[in-house]
């Protein structure tokens, strides 16, 4: 068995160097080489271990569309653990303004405009002019769905506080 796990390393070995990316290549680049390598991975002789190179190979090809674009953006995160680095940050910024351990509700409500605040606020500051939306129906859309969230928010500690009031209210609306 040792031949074929020598060449699943060496290909591990060699995906690393590609992903790497110490060329600075754009995503399309990186894709495409590491891609080539996946194919001829897959074409290789690896024994008991040819079924997991084709399950590796598959997966790859499905979430492959996604994989490169760390490579076109700057800032982006490569890895998971990186990103998940950001949104812990910004967890810990939550939990210190609140002083709440469990999940907080603002975070659920306006969640998107939160953390995205947080991870970006991180590495720059900005202008007045920065801050002023440029596209209002694109933040009247927000709006919307940031009071959407609200709303529902609502209702739902109506539910908690009292199920039988809010059904009967409910029930009566369905009626009219």
């Amino acid at each position: 068995m040792w031949p074929p796990l020598k060449n699943a390393y060496a290909f591990v070995h060699r995906a690393t160097q590609i992903l790497a990316n110490n060329e600075q290549d754009p995503g399309e680049v990186v894709r495409e080489r590491y891609m080539a390598l996946v194919m001829q991975e897959r074409s290789a002789d690896l024994g008991p271990l040819q079924e997991a190179i084709e399950h590796f190979s598959h997966i790859t090809d499905n979430f492959a569309p996604g994989l490169f674009h760390c490579y076109d953006v700057p800032g982006l995160p490569r890895t998971n653990n990186e990103l998940e680095h950001c949104f812990g940050v910004a967890r810990v910024h939550e939990r210190r303004a609140t002083g709440r351990r469990g999940a907080i509700t603002g975070v659920v409500v306006r969640g998107s405009v939160r953390v995205i605040t947080a991870v970006v606020s991180r590495n720059q500051g900005f202008s007045p002019d920065e801050l002023r939306p440029h596209n209002y129906q694109q933040w009247r859309v927000l709006r919307t769905q940031v009071h959407q969230r609200e709303e529902t928010h609502r209702q739902q500690f109506r539910f908690r506080k009292d199920p039988a009031a809010y059904l009967a209210a409910l029930e009566a609306q369905l009626l009219r």
